[in-house]
């Protein structure tokens, strides 16, 4: 799978810390639900999962950030519709984006595709376990909840693939050792968008 996945990817702009990614249809077949990526999703989801969101990350020696606490909140849309309980809005790479109800993202994975090795020295993602069942957490209850969860690292070999409940408290350090750390991150759903609003997909 890696080397085909490269392959599809190589067209990407090097050195981005992070990269949008759609309208790739040798990608999508990877994530198609009886195909190498999207087979995960499904077994979590079920056979209605479909991407609605992919990102490719890479942390490099030119390209070595930290991120803070925090849960992914918004989706990615085709058009700004006003739809209750759907907000703030916000622009990111001159697209829609929306915070749904936490319901909705609840309802969602994410998985993350390794192609480098994530020893701890290469900013492996640091995740708060079940922190995805505490519904929305409030900026000033971030480290509270952090702290009562406890702190996980996602430690992987080129190739692994970590699933994991899209709202769940998540982190990252910069590398002490930094290499390329490449990530395909794809969010999954199996909601349909209500009031017109409509996934932008990948």
């Amino acid at each position: 799978m890696l080397p085909d996945l490269n392959v599809v990817l190589a067209g990407l702009p090097p050195d981005q810390a992070g990269i949008r990614v759609r309208g790739m249809p040798a990608l999508r077949e990877f994530l198609m639900p009886d195909r190498s990526i999207g087979a995960i999703a499904s077994k979590v989801l079920g056979a209605a999962a479909k991407p609605v969101r992919a990102i490719l990350f890479d942390k490099s020696a030119t390209t070595n950030w930290s991120l803070g606490w925090h849960q992914d909140r918004t989706i990615c849309v085709q058009q700004k519709i006003e739809v209750v309980g759907f907000g703030p809005w916000s622009i990111k790479a001159g697209l829609h984006h929306v915070a749904p109800p936490i319901e909705l993202l609840s309802r969602m994975v994410t998985l993350r595709v390794h192609f480098d090795d994530v020893p701890a020295s290469n900013a492996p993602l640091l995740i708060a376990p079940g922190s995805h069942r505490c519904g929305r957490v409030p900026e000033s209850s971030v480290a509270q909840v952090v702290a009562a969860c406890g702190i996980a690292a996602c430690l992987a070999r080129a190739g692994d693939i970590w699933a994991y409940s899209t709202p769940i408290l998540h982190a990252s350090e910069a590398a002490s050792r930094p290499t390329h750390r490449r990530v395909l991150q794809v969010d999954f759903s199996v909601d349909d968008l209500p009031g017109g609003l409509e996934w932008l997909g990948v």
